[in-house]
C-alpha cells in the first residue's frame, strides 16, 4: 500500500504546465536541459517533478541569469530558470491566478487573461484627451527590489494552500548563478524571466499602488502594465501632490521611483496650448505626444496621440538587420516572404492600432534591404539599385500580398 503525499497536486496540472511552457518557448537553465530533452523522457520526467513537488522536496536550482543591453548603456539581468523549474512555477500558477485574478484592479493590464497592452494604450489615449497632465512613473529596479516578507504577505491574503506558499518561498530565495558561475544569494527582488514572477509582481503592486490608490486617490485615473504606470490629473499642481505622495507610498513598501526617468508631461493639443518643459512620454512602445489629426469632415487639427515610438523603430530595424536577407542570395522572394510576414504581422498587428502610417518609415528600410538583396542576387541589378528598387516595386504593384508591410501600403 503506498504511503500517501502530503500536499495533493494533480497530475494533469503538471501535464497541463508543460504544455504550457513548451508552447512559451525558451532557453536552456543553469543544467543546459533544452524543452526538446526534456520532453525526450517526458512521461519519466514529469514524474518526478510531480513526486518532488507532492512530496514536499522540490528545491529549485539557482536562476542563470544573463545580462542584457539597456538603451541608456546599461545592463538589466535577465533570470531563465530551468525547464522543469518553468513547469513548477507554471503549475503553482495555474493554481493561484484563478484565486486572485477576480480581486485585481480593472486598470491593471500586464500579464492577466483577457488584458493586453494594446487595451491600456486604447484606455490611455481616452484619458489623455479628457485630462490636461499625466504623472508618468518608473519604479527603479522594480523586480530586483521586491521585498520578499511583502510578497508573502500578499499572498498570503488570498491562499493558505501550504504547498503553494512553500514553493513561492523557496522561489523567492532561490540564488542567482552569473555568466561566470558564481552563486549570488537573494535577500529581495524576483527574477525576470520566471513564469511565477509576473503573477507575484501584479499582487505585490495590486496592494502598494491600486489598491492604495483606490483609497487615497479614487478620482485619479491611471493605467498600469506590470510596473509601467501612467496617472492623470486634472492640474500641474495635482500631478506635483500625486508624485510626492506615490514617492512616500512605494518608500514604505521598498521601492522608489527613478528620479531622473518619473516625469510630470503636459497632455498639448489645439485647445490645450502653452509653452511646458515636457510634452510627451512613451507607454508600452508608443510615444504620446502632440501631432497633426484630420477630422472626419475634412478639417487639420492638433491631438495629443500615441504613434510608434523611435526606441521601438529603432528596435524593429536591428531586428530587420540581424536577418541579413541582404545575403539570402539562395532564397527566392517567396520563401524570405514566408520567414518574414510572420514577425512583419506582428509588429503591424501591435504598433498599427494607432496611427498606422507612422509604420511606413521603418518598412521603407525594410524595402531597402529587399532592394539590397535583389542587387546581389541577380547580377543585371549588381550596380543598378535604381533598377533594382523599379523590378521590386513592379513585384509590389502586382503581388502586394506577398509581404504583410506591402498589404498595408508600405511599398517600393
Amino acid at each position: 500500500m503506498s504511503k500517501a503525499k502530503p500536499y495533493s497536486i494533480s497530475k494533469y496540472a503538471v501535464l497541463e504546465a508543460f504544455r504550457k511552457v513548451k508552447a512559451n518557448g525558451g532557453a536552456a537553465g543553469v543544467d543546459g536541459q533544452s524543452i526538446a530533452e526534456f520532453e525526450g523522457a517526458l512521461k519519466d520526467n514529469l514524474y518526478k517533478l510531480w513526486n518532488r513537488m507532492s512530496s514536499g522536496c522540490y528545491f529549485p536550482p539557482p536562476v542563470r541569469t544573463v545580462e542584457i543591453p539597456k538603451d541608456n548603456g546599461g545592463k538589466r539581468p535577465l533570470g531563465i530558470p530551468t525547464v522543469a523549474d518553468r513547469i513548477a512555477q507554471m503549475v503553482v500558477k495555474l493554481y493561484l491566478e484563478p484565486k486572485v485574478e477576480p480581486h485585481f484592479h480593472q486598470d491593471s493590464y500586464g500579464y492577466r487573461p483577457g488584458k493586453s497592452a494594446v487595451e491600456a494604450i486604447g484606455v490611455a489615449r481616452q484619458r489623455c484627451w479628457q485630462y490636461d497632465w499625466v504623472v508618468d512613473l518608473d519604479i527603479k529596479g522594480f523586480f530586483d527590489n521586491l521585498n520578499h516578507e511583502l510578497v508573502m504577505r500578499a499572498v498570503r491574503k488570498h491562499t493558505d494552500c501550504k504547498w503553494i506558499l512553500l514553493y513561492i518561498e523557496r522561489w523567492l530565495k532561490a540564488p542567482a548563478q552569473l555568466e561566470d558561475g558564481n552563486l549570488v544569494i537573494r535577500d529581495k527582488g524576483t527574477p525576470q524571466g520566471g513564469v511565477i514572477s509576473p503573477l507575484l509582481a501584479n499582487l505585490f503592486l495590486h496592494y502598494a499602488f491600486d489598491e492604495w490608490m483606490r483609497r487615497t486617490c479614487p478620482r485619479i485615473p491611471f493605467e498600469r502594465y506590470a510596473d509601467d504606470i501612467i496617472a492623470h490629473c486634472v492640474s500641474h499642481e495635482q500631478a506635483e501632490w500625486l508624485k510626492t505622495k506615490i514617492e512616500e507610498r512605494l518608500s514604505q513598501c521598498g521601492l522608489e521611483l527613478h528620479p531622473q526617468k518619473t516625469r510630470i508631461i503636459h497632455c498639448t493639443d489645439g485647445r490645450r496650448k502653452g509653452n511646458h518643459q515636457n510634452e510627451k512620454f512613451d507607454f508600452l512602445g508608443y510615444t504620446f505626444r502632440p501631432r497633426e489629426a484630420k477630422s472626419r469632415d475634412g478639417r487639420y487639427f492638433v491631438s495629443f496621440s500615441p504613434a510608434v515610438s523611435d526606441k521601438s523603430s529603432k528596435e524593429i530595424c536591428r531586428v530587420m538587420r540581424t536577418w541579413h536577407i541582404n545575403r539570402c542570395n539562395g532564397m527566392s522572394l517567396g520563401e524570405i516572404a514566408r520567414f518574414c510576414n510572420p514577425i512583419l504581422r506582428g509588429w503591424i498587428n501591435y504598433y498599427g492600432q494607432y496611427r498606422k502610417s507612422a509604420l511606413h518609415r521603418v518598412f521603407r528600410i525594410f524595402n531597402n534591404i529587399l532592394i539590397r538583396w535583389a542587387m546581389r542576387k541577380y547580377r543585371r541589378f549588381k550596380f543598378h539599385k535604381t533598377r533594382a528598387a523599379h523590378w521590386l516595386k513592379e513585384i509590389a504593384l502586382q503581388r502586394p500580398e506577398l509581404f504583410a508591410h506591402w498589404e498595408m501600403g508600405s511599398r517600393p
